[in-house]
């Protein structure tokens, strides 16, 4: 049996790889050319690094240039604190690595096209479903031509394709914000440990993401007030750096224009039902994370170890996967973090109205004091709720060796 996944982005190369290191025959068809667009998404979380240091990828994988971020800090109005010490949790990845996703990419693509049950097209957006006369999906229609399948997966990302052909429509959770995202040089004299920062001021928040080269600063905007941003010009964006991020203050003046920028437009939503007969949906195509975290790629990852470990043995004994088992295995996790960051969004929005900061409760940062809550902190975002395990015997037939 065979399965087709649209989308080469983190959760379908994840997918492809396992399925193809489980001898199924694997096809991932990838809409653009190449991996090599301005991606936001950087973060690899300890959860991540773990996997693939069992699947004997993480060495090779952390070569590459890489940032370890490894703590979590709000600066507010009341004062800066830790919310997450990753380095205080018991794994040899104590850190974030922030790493371009178009270099992760590359890296799965390159070590999952090693597998003789791989296969990766490029240049190969899909166009449309192929169907039975009971209407189950038993394949695609991509530019270039058609690919029949046992089994179809759409990983192809927030703007799913695969979502709206299937007619799986995806349900708004309520997002308030947007973000315009930029980069700024790194200089020697920056500080030590910056590297996952938010800086909360009256009307905005700015998040700074560490690099080996720059710095990624993402400025919130409410939604739909950018036409209106950019006819003003970037000077408050500079003069919120200059007064909220001093350390940056000598590099403001390097945004010029907008032309610099690329807008975030924020969604959280989620479809009802991931699955239908022949094919399933994964990622941000069934259910779109909003940046607050930084773990839209983990739980796109994790959608894939779950739906590996369901269908990769189903598919080896030539039966149907349960695709709703699927579902059923990461629903309460997304519901979980979908919800927390609705919860962010509606004291954004709140926030606004009031003409007050969106920086959260000042008891926090007596809360944040106590080592073990920072350690907790760092364990729910390292990991997220409700972990999937890989299931090494029922994915690859046999136990990874510790």
């Amino acid at each position: 049996m065979s399965v087709a996944v649209a989308g080469g982005g983190p959760g379908g190369l994840v997918l492809g790889y396992l399925l193809a290191r489980a001898g199924v025959e694997v096809t991932v068809l990838e809409s653009h050319g190449d991996f090599d667009r301005d991606f936001r998404g950087d973060s690899l979380h300890p959860y991540t690094l773990e996997l693939l240091d069992r699947l004997g990828l993480a060495d090779d994988l952390l070569e590459l240039d890489h940032f370890k971020a490894r703590s979590f800090r709000f600066h507010t109005p009341a004062g800066t604190y830790s919310c997450a010490d990753y380095d205080r949790l018991p794994t040899p990845f104590g850190y974030v690595a922030l790493m371009p996703q178009v270099r992760f990419l590359d890296f799965l693509a390159e070590r999952a096209s090693a597998l003789p049950a791989f296969t990766l097209r490029t240049s190969a957006k899909v166009t449309g479903l192929l169907e039975d006369a009971e209407g189950t999906v038993t394949g695609v229609r991509y530019r270039g031509g058609e690919l029949t399948a046992s089994l179809v997966v759409g990983a192809d990302g927030r703007f799913s394709t695969m979502r709206r052909l299937a007619g799986l429509p995806a349900k708004s959770l309520g997002a308030t914000t947007d973000l315009l995202w930029f980069r700024l040089p790194r200089s020697p004299a920056d500080p030590g440990d910056a590297d996952l920062d938010l800086y909360f001021g009256r009307d905005a928040y700015v998040g700074v993401l560490g690099g080996v080269h720059d710095w990624q600063v993402g400025y919130s905007i409410e939604k739909g007030s950018y036409p209106a941003l950019r006819d003003g010009g970037v000077e408050p964006i500079r003069a919120f750096l200059r007064e909220r991020v001093p350390w940056l203050a000598d590099r403001a003046h390097l945004l010029t224009d907008f032309s610099q920028t690329t807008l975030l437009s924020v969604d959280i939503s989620r479809v009802e039902r991931w699955h239908r007969p022949g094919l399933l949906l994964l990622g941000d195509a069934a259910h779109v994370i909003s940046p607050v975290g930084g773990n839209g790629i983990l739980m796109a990852i994790q959608d894939a170890v779950a739906a590996a470990n369901r269908l990769a043995p189903a598919l080896r004994r030539g039966e149907t996967p349960d695709l709703a088992a699927v579902q059923a295995d990461r629903i309460r996790a997304i519901e979980h973090v979908q919800a927390d960051q609705v919860r962010v969004e509606r004291r954004s929005a709140a926030a606004r109205a009031r003409g007050r900061s969106a920086a959260p409760p000042g008891f926090l940062r007596a809360l944040f004091a106590i080592p073990a809550l920072r350690t907790r902190g760092a364990r729910n975002n390292a990991y997220g709720p409700f972990p999937p395990e890989l299931d090494e015997a029922a994915v690859l037939g046999q136990r990874l060796p510790s």
